[in-house]
């Protein structure tokens, strides 16, 4: 009888754990979407304009915007360092470095001189900071993600619902890095904009408090009592697992190209090509973010239903047959239309992005799942989600037409659907069991 409510005590301690984790996953990678989020859409928008002012608009734009991808460029670093720390000391106190990064190096962001009053000091300054951003992203997502998942049941269970409240945390940065910006750049034309970037340290200090409160995974501590903590993970995982870490990699090029184009890229499109009022834009992705809010955690609980592999296929080839619908609608130029073609993206997108997480964080074992998952993750920063912003404004720069644009997307949620049918689905396998130890589980 002792034991059994010893049992039960357990069980409970185990899942109000489990709450928690879930929720300093969301609210920690909420901040740093935000925060990460609010430097693409001032650079979409206003950074060519105050430290990137040439003659020619479409240069300034690509400056600013490349000053954007070197985020997207340090997020591997960013992945290789924490990813060797999360596997070495563990989930919450590498999450509790990268949360402090990432808002130091945003509120800084909001203290930058302009162009017209240091020259270009001002942008190399900010594409210092930028990077900060990058590396402190590229540790986050695979802490996030581990957090909530291993705190979960081991085998089977909701481990896809779990893994997609760190995905939610995409769509709640998105809307509040689109409102601040809404709310305060109308302000005042040199510190508005600067409002923002300086609350971040503002909400990491709740991000902190939130996550001092969690305790490590039961996971990492089965592999530090076990002593299996590897000396170098990140070398041994490039060494043994080279495959996922590049299909991972392959698998997000449909779900993260397309991202950053709906979210980044349509600013530039909509408010010049197409005339529409900034404002109205920004209204139209934010709708679009309050619907991944649903669809991210939901897509995410279906595929503990048929299965990540099946799920992610589906959604990767909805997207090819999305990219030649998109564009079209918003040439028509009808508010009604535009809006539609916003809102819809969203949660065609989150098919794949809802169970993305675990998908990946399922390919490596857990010794080595830190730095496995974030450089798998990480690295398509690098191939799709950086480039994907400059690529549509050098197509449309060079065939006046966003055709180009759609085949463009289309081919990267082709590549999408081949990384996933060649990815193996471990959604019913032990997540506490070091993979080489147990019997591989069949192939769904």
């Amino acid at each position: 009888m002792a034991q059994q409510r010893g049992s039960e005590a357990t069980d409970q301690r185990r899942r109000r754990q489990l709450v928690r984790a879930v929720v300093a996953s969301a609210v920690g990678t909420s901040i740093e979407w935000y925060d990460f989020f609010l430097y693409g859409f001032a650079a979409g928008t206003i950074f060519a304009e105050l430290f990137f002012p040439t003659s020619d608009p479409t240069t300034g734009l690509l400056l600013a915007l490349g000053t954007y991808f070197g985020g997207f460029a340090a997020r591997p670093i960013g992945a290789a360092i924490f990813g060797h720390y999360g596997d070495r000391i563990g989930r919450k106190a590498t999450l509790i470095i990268t949360l402090l990064t990432m808002g130091v190096a945003t509120a800084l962001v909001g203290l930058v001189p302009t162009y017209e009053q240091i020259g270009i000091w001002g942008g190399i300054l900010l594409t210092l900071l930028r990077l900060l951003q990058g590396i402190s992203v590229g540790g986050e997502w695979g802490g996030s993600v581990l957090l909530a998942t291993e705190w979960g049941r081991t085998r089977g269970g909701r481990r896809g619902f779990l893994g997609s409240w760190p995905q939610f945390g995409v769509p709640v940065g998105l809307v509040l890095g689109y409102l601040a910006l809404e709310v305060f750049q109308p302000l005042h034309p040199y510190w508005g904009w600067r409002i923002p970037f300086l609350l971040s340290i503002v909400m990491a200090a709740i991000g902190l408090y939130i996550r001092l409160g969690i305790l490590e995974t039961p996971v990492f501590e089965k592999v530090v009592r076990e002593n299996r903590v590897e000396r170098v993970p990140v070398r041994l995982v490039i060494a043994r697992n080279w495959r996922e870490i590049v299909l991972s990699a392959l698998l997000r090029t449909g779900q993260q190209a397309p991202f950053y184009i709906f979210t980044v890229f349509i600013l530039t499109y909509a408010t010049t090509t197409l005339g529409f009022e900034r404002s109205d834009v920004y209204s139209y992705v934010i709708a679009a973010g309050l619907v991944s809010l649903v669809t991210v955690p939901f897509w995410g609980y279906v595929s503990d239903l048929v299965g990540r592999r099946r799920l992610y296929m589906i959604g990767a080839a909805l997207m090819v047959v999305w990219s030649f619908v998109y564009w079209p609608l918003l040439d028509t130029r009808v508010p009604a239309l535009v809006f539609l073609a916003i809102v819809l993206a969203a949660p065609i997108h989150d098919i794949q992005y809802g169970p993305q997480a675990t998908f990946i964080a399922e390919s490596f074992t857990g010794r080595l799942r830190y730095s496995g998952a974030s450089l798998g993750y990480q690295l398509a920063s690098v191939t799709a989600g950086g480039p994907a912003p400059l690529i549509a404004v050098w197509l449309y720069a060079t065939y006046g037409s966003s055709l180009s644009i759609a085949i463009y997307m289309a081919i990267c949620a082709a590549i999408s659907v081949v990384a996933a049918w060649a990815l193996k689905d471990r959604s019913q396998q032990d997540y506490a069991v070091e993979y080489d130890e147990a019997r591989p589980a069949a192939s769904q």
